[in-house]
């Protein structure tokens, strides 16, 4: 398997745009410093990079499945200035007790569950055990090793507050803690420089 691709699974919210909770409107997307640079180094590398994520807001009704396609084609804008570029953007818009009907199922996809990077992954020609997971929360830690993905977590977004008060009562452990997402592609780019070859 291994002329399959290697991929960098990256959570949207707080991880490449600043957390503000539920991005209910297209003037609260704003990018973090450095994360088009960071991801164009990715594009360089020759690795995939794709966005999962969770949008529960709309299965609570908080916004429509258009604001979601609006936001992710801001994303796309304002990365292309940096020269970068995403190979894949899913999500999932389900929960459980869903205010929207069509939307209310216990999903594969909803993370901590890995279906999106298997998802990805079948469809985009991905080899989820030599790429990486990048993400704010434990819950993206915990995506990536049920998809069997080395996972970075960033101290941007929930980051700080993950790393100190819910890490330590968790049996969940990042391969590695980063700073932003530059930091945590200078470690990708390391591990593979120093591993096998891609």
């Amino acid at each position: 398997m291994t002329s399959l691709r290697r991929a960098v699974f990256l959570d949207r919210d707080g991880t490449i745009n600043e957390q503000m909770g539920y991005i209910n409107h297209l003037d609260r997307f704003r990018l973090l410093p450095g994360v088009g640079k960071a991801i164009a180094r990715l594009n360089r590398a020759g690795l995939a990079v794709v966005v999962v994520s969770n949008q529960s807001g709309l299965a609570r009704g908080y916004f429509p499945k258009d604001l979601v396609e609006a936001v992710n084609k801001k994303m796309k804008d304002l990365l292309a200035r940096d020269g970068a570029r995403l190979d894949g953007i899913y999500y999932c818009p389900h929960h459980p007790q869903a205010e929207v009907p069509e939307y209310r199922r216990d999903c594969e996809c909803r993370k901590p569950r890995p279906g999106l990077i298997r998802k990805a992954s079948a469809e985009l020609g991905l080899n989820q055990a030599r790429s990486f997971t990048i993400g704010d929360r434990l819950a993206d830690i915990k995506t990536g090793q049920a998809a069997g993905t080395k996972n970075i977590l960033v101290l941007s977004g929930y980051g700080r507050g993950e790393l100190e008060y819910i890490l330590p009562h968790s049996d969940v452990r990042p391969d590695y803690v980063a700073e932003d997402l530059g930091k945590a592609v200078d470690w990708v780019l390391a591990e593979i420089e120093t591993g096998s070859p891609a």
